[in-house]
């Protein structure tokens, strides 16, 4: 049994789940149909419209088939750092301890929470996410340009965080 974190998206203002969200769920259902009993752990607690990043994933996972007892759910992350620091306390608790864990976001993402989770000390997989990038082109190439700056900075910061957590827990 792979445990299979799946990072949160902005909701819109709505709180309706964003492309990018749902794609993330999507891909870690076609993940999880390879796996014997998936455990899925959704990440995200930025409210929109009453509804948290987690609590969107959940129904999503659970309108495509997942059973309530293999969703686990963290509400409280705010960013990257908090989720990885929550799934770790959430994965430990339920004693996923020494399992390889499967991660689900998207593509310019993936790189820095494969980082983060290693660095927490745990063995980790990127879940395949098999859906395009889309936009203009000239804003994509903008857009894609100050995404990949903001992940290469975010991954050293939350690189830092985790280290110092490491330390002090």
């Amino acid at each position: 049994m792979t445990p299979i974190i799946i990072f949160g998206a902005a909701l819109r203002a709505d709180g309706t789940p964003s492309p990018a969200l749902q794609h993330r769920v999507l891909s870690a259902v076609q993940f999880g149909k390879c796996q014997k009993v998936p455990v899925y752990l959704v990440t995200g607690g930025v409210p929109r419209n009453g509804l948290t990043e987690a609590s969107v994933m959940r129904r999503l996972l659970l309108e495509a088939g997942a059973p309530p007892e293999a969703i686990l759910e963290d509400h409280a992350a705010t960013d990257t750092f908090d989720s990885v620091v929550n799934c770790t306390k959430i994965l430990k608790k339920q004693v996923f301890a020494d399992q390889t864990l499967a991660l689900a976001t998207s593509t310019y993402h993936m790189p820095r929470c494969l980082l983060l989770m290693r660095l927490t000390g745990w063995s980790v997989q990127a879940v395949p996410f098999p859906f395009p990038v889309t936009g203009r082109k000239s804003v994509f190439r903008a857009g894609l340009r100050m995404r990949i700056g903001h992940e290469v900075l975010a991954s050293l910061w939350d690189a830092f965080l985790v280290l110092c957590w490491r330390i002090v827990r």
